[in-house]
């Protein structure tokens, strides 16, 4: 890619780093990366000729790109029907996940974990150029053992026999020989990092609750060991019980959900001392409580002050926490509901903001290139019109965000396709 020199003049940075505001500043980027950074006082020097492109940005705030840690992108409501892929031509739904890649980059989200669902080929078709998408960190299918969260059986009894797509291996699997086989076809199928199920959740099957337990303290080991053997770190999906647990002390390297973590504080404490990342989804749960059906509604209910007072506790222990949407079942191109939930639940803004920027970066090991705003970075970037810091709800309206910068490339905004 032939390298473009820009200039972005007179904005203000805000530095998740050292959690202060550059005002007044003049970013210089040169193809991919950040080239410089310097006071606007200071630039009288620049040779502004030499630029390809000359944004006057005055007044207006830029802060990372942001990043959700818990995505699925290829999901677009909780029918089984949708879920198996029966209700449409797979062509139309792969043009659909285009326009949510498409969405949620003009969105001001750079960068997704999509935690199941989404196959290695958007990624692939993202790098090559051949469409516009945030950069993927990619669970492929989500592990779990019969009967588990990812074992989609009709109210029948029925599950779907029909051909699947194989780049989205089913990943239900019981014991070490089916983990292992897996495990090294996920690796295969592009995954790059791998997620499980060790409970089940609000909206899983009647009999299958948050404290539920899936898969043996054994096969969680077996699953984290080999998943390093073969340079993989392992999300879990967790809420409570027994499975929720054995995943934090076996060390896996992020905890989706955890809402009952207040029934057993001596768990956060571990998670601050083996460096466990914690991604909460208020979203989610946000969206079960009034939408979803009868029994998931009730779950979230009965969920919303227990995953409050876990989130506030692993605040005070420092567990790192991350921001990440489990957007999927509802509306794609909204990831910053969750920067605006987690203010609501006791962060400040900027705290939210590293939620959703350096720290997750951290989580996805990618925060020596990505996260923040610094020289030498990838320049992945959204300039806003307000301040973020003062009202973190502005980060949802899409007329707030003027430019979205990727790899350097400035991103054009449309309005809401989805």
């Amino acid at each position: 890619m032939e390298s473009v020199m820009k200039a972005f003049i007179g904005t203000n940075i805000i530095d998740v780093k050292t959690e202060s505001i550059l005002q007044d500043q003049v970013i210089i980027v040169d193809g991919p990366s950040i080239a410089q950074i310097i006071p606007s006082a200071e630039s009288s020097n620049l040779n502004l000729d030499s630029m390809e492109e000359i944004y006057d940005v005055s007044g207006l705030t830029v802060l990372p790109g942001l990043i959700d840690c818990h995505d699925h992108l290829a999901s677009k409501n909780y029918e089984l029907i949708s879920r198996w892929n029966l209700d449409e031509p797979a062509s139309t739904n792969s043009i659909r996940i285009y326009k949510v890649l498409e969405d949620t980059l003009q969105s001001g989200y750079t960068t997704i974990r999509d935690a199941g669902g989404l196959d290695a080929g958007y990624k692939l078709a993202i790098e090559e150029g051949l469409c516009e998408g945030p950069r993927l960190v990619l669970a492929i299918s989500i592990m779990s053992q019969t009967g588990g969260i990812g074992d989609r059986v009709s109210g029948s009894g029925h599950t779907n026999g029909l051909v699947t797509n194989p780049m989205l291996p089913n990943a239900v699997v019981d014991g070490p020989d089916e983990i292992i086989h897996k495990l090294r076809e996920l690796v295969r199928c592009g995954a790059d990092v791998i997620k499980i199920a060790t409970t089940g959740g609000a909206s899983s099957r009647k009999g299958l609750g948050p404290r539920d337990t899936s898969f043996s303290r054994s096969e969680v080991r077996l699953i984290i060991d080999e998943s390093a053997r073969l340079n993989k770190k392992v999300m879990c999906h967790a809420l409570g019980g027994p499975g929720l647990r054995v995943c934090i002390e076996e060390g896996v390297h992020s905890i989706e959900h955890g809402c009952h973590l207040e029934e057993d504080p001596d768990l956060v404490k571990i998670m601050a001392e083996k460096n466990v990342f914690f991604v909460p989804t208020f979203t989610v749960y946000d969206y079960h409580k009034s939408h979803s059906a009868p029994h998931v509604q009730v779950r979230a209910q009965q969920l919303i002050d227990q995953h409050r007072r876990s989130f506030e506790i692993a605040m005070k222990e420092g567990v790192k926490i991350v921001a990440g949407t489990d957007a999927g079942g509802f509306i794609h191109g909204d990831n910053a509901h969750e920067l605006e939930l987690l203010v609501v639940n006791g962060m400040t803004p900027m705290e939210a903001i590293k939620a959703g920027t350096i720290t997750a970066a951290e989580c996805l090991e990618i925060d020596d290139c990505v996260g923040s705003i610094e020289v030498g970075k990838v320049a992945d970037m959204i300039i806003v019109d307000g301040d973020p810091l003062k009202n973190i709800s502005m980060l949802r309206d899409r007329n707030n965000i003027k430019h979205v910068i990727k790899d350097g490339k400035n991103i054009p905004i449309s309005k809401r396709i989805l």
